[in-house]
């Protein structure tokens, strides 16, 4: 299993929605609405690295609202 972070970038006034849509995509574990360079985080799991890109190209990054997202996988050193 990966867990990543993903910090989003949104239009003004678009955070709250962006991170509700989100918290419905399968795959995410939690979505929050936060203060800072980034809008929204959210944290997301997938059984492997292609399919956490798939997560993030295909569905994160269609939700209208979003300029741009980054994309941090979880690593156990």
């Amino acid at each position: 299993m990966v867990h990543a972070y993903i910090l989003i970038q949104t239009e003004v006034g678009k955070a709250a929605a962006v991170a509700a849509e989100i918290s419905s995509i399968p795959g995410v574990t939690s979505s929050e609405d936060v203060t800072g360079p980034y809008d929204v985080i959210v944290r997301a799991a997938a059984d492997n690295v292609d399919q956490l890109g798939q997560l993030v190209v295909a569905k994160v990054q269609n939700v209208e609202g979003i300029t741009r997202t980054l994309t941090c996988p979880v690593v156990h050193l």
